[in-house]
């Protein structure tokens, strides 16, 4: 009903995960939603059934802590990205390591799938991006034109677009096919940590160490609007495009909800007890989990 009247229902907390030994980096949900990968200081990646907040499993072989993970448009890879300058390929049913992809000369920041899954990309403080064929592990391009580190990348839904945000406070939009940088995107006065589209396509959205979140129309390159109001940096942003929603986790130990449309802030949840490091927003838009320097994730959900 309050839906239907236009109103947004709060988000509460559902569950709290608890067993990395470190602080959690980053989080990917599943296509379908069934799991949840989690990327932590402790060098491991879990694995957690969301619907029982159980750990399914711990993938170790990294060397240094784990930042990032993706999973494969099927499902049947997940990735992740550290500190030990390497992406590990993981086959998520056995939790067997199927692949290692070395190259970048500095620490593997965070991965993207392609949604044809045909290619992988990765962020470095190398100040590159690579692109590597997932299958055989072979690096297929190298994408220069950052002068700083490189936080973040991640493909539009539609396949047409790559974005990846830097520590040179700007934002560059690439041409999957031929590795050409199509635009640069400029307005942040600190690091771009975080990208993510919409599933339209239409929307790009930023996180910045300038404490804000910035929403940007792709296609022109022009900033649509600035989201106001964390009290310090912004590591991390999601997209709920079922539920019109961005969310944004901050080192001020917050975790916000704006409304995509309007820039209007819906809710702050009080989500972490210290800087909330990845945010992620399940495929249905049902849960939404947030993690932690706190060694946690935090699971949402929309009360009725």
């Amino acid at each position: 009903m309050l839906s239907m009247l236009g109103v947004q229902p709060k988000w509460a907390l559902l569950r709290a995960l608890e067993g990395h030994g470190h602080w959690v980096h980053g989080l990917a949900f599943s296509p379908d939603g069934k799991l949840l990968a989690s990327a932590s200081a402790d060098k491991s990646v879990r694995l957690w059934d969301p619907a029982s907040g159980r750990c399914l499993a711990a993938f170790e072989g990294h060397t240094d802590t784990v930042l990032a993970v993706a999973f494969s448009p099927d499902g049947t890879v997940l990735a992740s990205t550290g500190w030990d300058m390497t992406v590990r390929l993981w086959d998520p049913a056995t939790g067997r390591c199927v692949g290692v992809l070395e190259g970048h000369t500095g620490w593997v920041l965070d991965v993207d799938f392609h949604p044809a899954g045909t290619l992988l990309a990765t962020a470095s403080s190398d100040n590159t991006v690579r692109f590597w064929d997932p299958t055989s592990g072979r690096c297929l391009r190298v994408l220069e034109g950052h002068s700083d580190d490189v936080n973040s990348v991640d493909f539009s839904p539609d396949g047409r677009l790559l974005a990846s945000g830097s520590q040179d406070r700007g934002i560059r939009l690439w041409d999957p096919a031929s590795g050409k940088s199509l635009r640069t995107l400029e307005g942040h006065a600190n690091w771009v940590n975080d990208v993510a589209f919409s599933a339209d396509s239409k929307l790009l959205v930023s996180a910045g160490q300038d404490r804000t979140v910035r929403l940007w129309d792709p296609a022109t390159g022009k900033m649509i609007r600035k989201l106001e109001g964390h009290t310090g940096p912004v590591d991390a942003v999601a997209v709920s495009s079922i539920l019109k929603l961005v969310a944004s986790a901050s080192v001020d130990k917050t975790v916000r909800l704006w409304n995509s449309g309007s820039g209007h802030l819906v809710q702050t949840l009080a989500a972490h007890s210290v800087h909330v490091m990845g945010i992620a927003f399940s495929p249905d838009g049902k849960i939404l989990a947030s993690a932690s320097a706190d060694k946690t994730i935090k699971l949402w959900k929309q009360s009725t």
